[in-house]
């Protein structure tokens, strides 16, 4: 954790505080949940009881599975109110340890129990604060109660540096011989946007996919397959042999693998549809290039409208014009998002981008 101490933001603590929070960053655009807030609470479990008595000490719940008073009730209640008799923790080398004779209760995606489970949630961490701590995670903390927030201290954790992600994917890379280009790299590292789960996700599906094309399955159909290297890996009918690794001639992972797996708009897409936008004066135009593009390419409108923004935003002109197009584009996201129709909101784009350029002329 020292190398990402940096990332973690931690309130000053109430007083008389034992039980904590965590919940991602306030960064801006989408969030979804950090996947580090589960694994640093998981460690420093096993870390505490060890590896013998982790099960026994520690009880995790999804809360926005079990979001219910009754889980509150039965489940937690039960958990926390009977006391440990074991007072050493299992990973401190048999030191004696205070914080190892707590029971500790997770709770993930906490944000998501109803109002009446985390009242209920209050007073059992009121009664039962001798022999239990509490761990509750959460992707927005203005969703949990202010009278559980009051009772905790809090950790903000925020999206992993490129830098970061960058050293994790080249490693994974090497240690796999995975055959991926420089530039897929980088492509990868800046779509995860901090997310390192998703990073490994998106690398292990392209290159998964890097490994079977239609010739094997065209021969597995209707011929032999070749005595000599192809590429792909070829259908096998049941029982037969596995196909050796070393016969498998894998293609290298590019750019354009890379954006077609996440289904995100390539640069050029996006420069091609801000050079029509601002250069062409013909709506008809600027429509058929922009559908034309989405259904070639397979995209979604609300990732257009994402990517449009951040290359619009780049540009030096007057602050009047960049507000325009900003408002716009974010009231269009909006209705995107309630389920507006793309075919209407597509024309939106188009007449709120031209807006901007006469604003520019005049």
């Amino acid at each position: 954790m020292s190398d990402f101490e940096d990332e973690m933001d931690v309130d000053s603590a109430p007083a008389q505080n034992n039980d904590v929070v965590f919940s991602a960053g306030a960064s801006k655009g989408k969030r979804r949940r950090h996947p580090a807030m589960t694994s640093t609470i998981l460690a420093l479990a096993r870390r505490i009881y060890g590896p013998s008595q982790v099960r026994q000490m520690v009880l995790e719940l999804n809360a926005s599975d079990d979001r219910g008073i009754d889980v509150v009730r039965e489940q937690i209640k039960t958990f926390a109110s009977t006391k440990q008799i074991f007072s050493m923790g299992g990973g401190g080398g048999g030191a004696k340890s205070s914080i190892a004779g707590y029971k500790l209760i997770i709770l993930d995606e906490a944000d998501a129990m109803t109002n009446t489970a985390q009242m209920a949630l209050r007073r059992i961490m009121e009664k039962y604060t001798a022999n239990t701590r509490f761990c509750i995670i959460a992707n927005y903390a203005h969703k949990l109660s202010p009278a559980l927030l009051s009772r905790c201290t809090r950790f903000r954790f925020s999206p992993l540096k490129e830098a970061d992600i960058r050293q994790l994917v080249v490693k994974i890379v090497d240690e796999e011989n995975v055959q991926i280009g420089a530039e897929a790299v980088d492509a990868l590292v800046r779509l995860s946007k901090g997310d390192m789960r998703r990073a490994l996700n998106v690398l292990q599906a392209c290159h998964a996919s890097s490994t079977f094309d239609s010739r094997s399955y065209y021969n597995f159909l209707f011929g032999p397959r070749a005595k000599t290297k192809q590429k792909g890996t070829p259908l096998r009918a049941p029982g037969a042999a596995k196909v050796p690794d070393s016969e498998i001639q894998r293609e290298t992972i590019t750019t354009e693998t890379i954006y077609n797996c996440i289904a995100a708009p390539a640069p050029d897409a996006i420069q091609q549809i801000m050079a029509t936008l601002l250069g062409t004066a013909d709506v008809t135009s600027c429509l058929t290039t922009i559908n034309s593009i989405k259904r070639l390419q397979g995209l979604a409108l609300a990732d257009v409208i994402t990517a449009l923004a951040e290359e619009l935003a780049k540009l030096d002109v007057a602050p009047e014009v960049l507000i325009t197009w900003l408002e716009g584009l974010a009231e269009i996201e909006h209705r995107v998002a309630g389920g507006g129709s793309e075919v209407l909101q597509t024309g939106a784009v188009v007449g709120v981008v031209r807006s901007g350029v006469e604003l520019m002329s005049r």
